[in-house]
């Protein structure tokens, strides 16, 4: 007679998966499945305008920076926009995982991964942007923190510098904190995979097991992380604003520029999230696991940050004519009623005004309007970054060296392929892995089985966390 295999302890103790999470496993696996035409329409378009988008820069490293738009005195320009732009929608996945996760919100739980694989690629397609600036692509290792050829420092009193100190740690932490947090999906994924997948997964779940130790680990690793991503939410907009407040220029010498653009960085960033996932959300058909629950509380968020922006804004203003200086009265005045006054009022009215709406429930809880307005607020968060950038730079003390700026057509697909590229890594992520975190969404069942009593089950599920009950 054949004797029974081998079985270890973890596995004996391990129980058995409940009809709720296997159904939770198919479901949020079948996003993983075989793509349908519209996903690869959507991803060869998004391949085609970054391999246009680099074609023209290509062609821009070859004849030079001249065939942009820089106009003396305007020598930061869409680029640099850009730039900064990236950066905050970067920040919204570091909010949700880590600030979220060490205030115990588990309304995170459905978003997070989403979030934070938006931040590992928006900080890699803002990194790019220092190298797209200096036009000399083949110098940028100047920019790092280590003597070149000629024996010499970088020098540290440049704002590419302090922009590669906090890329380089953001993008490091990042990319730690989604792939820890992956690590039981992925095993997830490995026992449900076949051939050149089940390789990839596993080798990724560096041999996840599920057992208390490994979740011990986990969760410590997972802890540490969030309090040392959090500081970096704070400091490397800080950082990147500091580019702007530590120079002399009219409209930019300010204080407020660092708490200014955290607050922007993280409206931006959200915003993002909303865009992205509500027709993730909505194809894939996951509305059992991301409801309108998780879109009120990022409306809130879009919400609270909206008014800090527009206070900032109003603060700005006011302080310029409190001030009584000249230089600093004209730029604000510049800013409205001169040559950018388009971009200063899109600014304004999509930024402080549109997200005002908010405020109404059913505005909050319907999903198109949610869209749009997180639409509105991103085009508004460019041009955010435009206006204080250009207008800063177009009229500076000496009327000799006052200039317009205009963008020229290799900035504006060069901008357009920025986005392509955002796209097309999310839409590879989304068909490689899990893009909301399984075993941390089943935590919420677990929380239900054990908090709702008998006869209730499901209540908490359905009322405090507005999901559908689970079968």
């Amino acid at each position: 007679m054949t004797p029974p295999p081998a079985v270890s302890v973890a596995e004996l103790m391990r129980p058995a998966p409940s009809p709720a999470d296997s159904q939770a496993n198919r479901d949020l696996l079948s996003v993983m499945g075989t793509p349908g035409l519209g996903y690869w329409a959507l991803l060869i378009l998004c391949v085609v305008i970054v391999h246009v988008a680099g074609a023209v820069w290509v062609y821009q490293v070859y004849e030079g920076l001249g065939i942009a738009g820089y106009s003396h005195p305007v020598f930061w320009a869409a680029y640099i926009v850009t730039f900064v732009f990236w950066v905050g929608i970067a920040h919204a996945g570091t909010l949700i995982s880590a600030i979220l996760y060490l205030f115990r919100s588990k309304w995170r739980n459905a978003i997070n991964r989403s979030a934070e694989a938006m931040t590992v690629f928006a900080v890699l397609t803002a990194a790019q942007f220092l190298g797209i600036h200096v036009g000399r692509i083949w110098k940028s290792y100047f920019i790092l923190p280590y003597p070149n050829q000629r024996g010499l420092w970088v020098n540290f009193k440049s704002p590419l510098v302090w922009d590669t100190f906090a890329i380089s740690t953001y993008a490091t932490t990042s990319i730690l904190f989604l792939f820890i947090g992956m690590v039981p999906d992925l095993a997830i994924a490995r026992d449900r995979s076949k051939g050149w997948r089940k390789l990839l997964y596993t080798a990724l779940a560096l041999g996840w097991q599920g057992s208390s130790k490994q979740w011990k680990a986990h969760n410590r690793a997972v802890l540490h992380l969030s309090g040392l991503a959090t500081p970096l939410v704070l400091s490397v907009h800080s950082v990147v604003s500091w580019d702007f407040a530590m120079s002399i220029v009219p409209g930019w010498h300010a204080t407020i520029f660092a708490p200014y653009f955290v607050a922007g960085a993280i409206f931006s960033g959200f915003a993002m999230v909303l865009t992205v996932m509500i027709p993730v959300r909505r194809i894939f058909g996951l509305e059992q696991y991301i409801t309108e629950y998780h879109f009120e509380n990022m409306a809130r968020f879009i919400l609270l940050t909206s008014l800090i922006v527009g206070y900032a804004y109003a603060t700005e203003y006011f302080i310029a004519w409190y001030s009584g200086v000249e230089p600093e009265k004209t730029s604000f005045w510049y800013r409205a009623f001169g040559p950018y006054w388009i971009s200063t009022w899109i600014m304004i009215i999509c930024n402080a005004v549109v997200p005002q709406l908010l405020w109404f429930k059913k505005i909050r809880l319907h999903l198109p309007s949610l869209f749009v307005i997180s639409v509105l607020v991103n085009v508004g968060m460019w041009f955010e970054r435009y206006v204080i950038i250009i207008t800063g730079l177009s009229r500076e003390y000496d009327p000799a060296v006052w200039g317009i700026y205009t963008p020229a057509w290799p900035e504006l697909v060069i901008l357009a392929g920025s986005f392509a590229f955002f796209g097309m890594f999310f839409l590879i992520f989304i068909k490689l892995f899990p893009v909301v975190a399984i075993a941390e969404v089943k935590e919420l069942v677990i929380h239900e089985k054990e908090h709702a009593g008998p006869g209730h089950e499901g209540e908490f599920w359905e009322h405090s966390h507005g999901y559908e009950e689970t079968n």
